[in-house]
């Protein structure tokens, strides 16, 4: 087997529905297979889906998994890439839509480029923007400063200051990067072999930029490649989760991420500053979620 697709499925019935066809209403030059992967929906979305794709289920190209307890994002594709043979994993968001020869053009670069462990390819908006987390630097201290204080987008052009989502590169060209988002993740098997699964200590935030992080220490390379693309209608996959829920995971993989990648490299008093801003701002946009309507 050529690609094994994971897309994990909660409560995004439409959504799923929608991104599987993107993948399997084309016609592909590779031999692949489709993980849907319910995270304990209990909306009848599983069900409803299982009947939509019952010929492709029949036929093998469709396999569902079903867990009985939301364990998060990571949990969900372990368990889909723990039961695949293929070549390469493609972690894809039920809330994307697969754009003409994308799939394609993917794996032939990977084909060509032996030396690249994981690909994202170009992420926009139904507005046609780009999705700047596609192409990340890592967040280390001064990128997430930078970040926090607004210098990034006051200076996005600014090697020095837009290196968080690298607003200063062309979006419309293909290069080295640091992390790309786990909305369209393709990762060669070999890479994850050696460095492991996703981190279930993340929940839904940051279990892509970790894996970046391991992937590229072990010496494969990151690719933002944007002569291919997929349209991302982000957030709609997590409305189903309370805001206040949403928050917390977030900052909380910040603090995971930091902790377990950049506590040793940091003197006592920096490490207390980062944890410090993270849990303010957590409080503030707690605060500020109050007077949202």
């Amino acid at each position: 087997m050529d690609l094994s697709i994971i897309v994990v499925n909660y409560r995004t019935y439409d959504l799923t529905k929608q991104t599987i066809k993107s993948v399997v209403s084309k016609d592909h030059p590779f031999s692949y297979e489709i993980y849907v992967v319910d995270n304990a929906s209990e909306d009848g979305s599983l069900e409803r889906l299982q009947k939509d794709f019952s010929k492709e289920s029949a036929d093998g190209l469709i396999r569902f998994i079903a867990n009985t307890e939301n364990k998060g994002f990571a949990y969900a594709n372990n368990r889909a890439i723990t039961q695949t043979n293929s070549e390469y994993i493609l972690l894809l968001n039920s809330d994307t839509v697969v754009m003409d020869n994308c799939l394609e053009e993917c794996i032939s670069f990977m084909e060509n480029n032996e030396n690249t462990g994981a690909l994202g390819c170009k992420v926009v908006l139904p507005d046609s923007t780009l999705d700047k987390a596609c192409r990340r630097s890592f967040p280390d201290v001064d990128v997430s400063f930078y970040r926090m204080i607004g210098l990034s987008h006051l200076f996005p052009k600014s090697k020095h200051f837009g290196r968080y989502n690298l607003t200063y590169l062309n979006e419309d060209e293909t290069y080295e990067v640091d992390c790309i988002t786990g909305a369209f993740m393709l990762v060669r098997s070999i890479a994850i072999n050696e460095v492991g699964l996703l981190d279930e200590t993340f929940f839904m935030y940051g279990e892509d930029i970790d894996w970046c992080y391991r992937i590229k220490a072990a010496g494969w390379k990151i690719i933002y490649y944007s002569s291919a693309k997929i349209v991302h209608y982000k957030g709609a996959s997590s409305t189903k989760n309370t805001k206040p829920n949403l928050i917390h995971e977030f900052y909380r993989a910040m603090h995971i991420f930091y902790k377990k990648h950049y506590k040793t490299q940091y003197p006592r008093i920096i490490t207390a500053i980062v944890y410090a801003g993270i849990w303010n701002m957590y409080g503030l946009k707690l605060f500020l979620n109050l007077f949202k309507k």
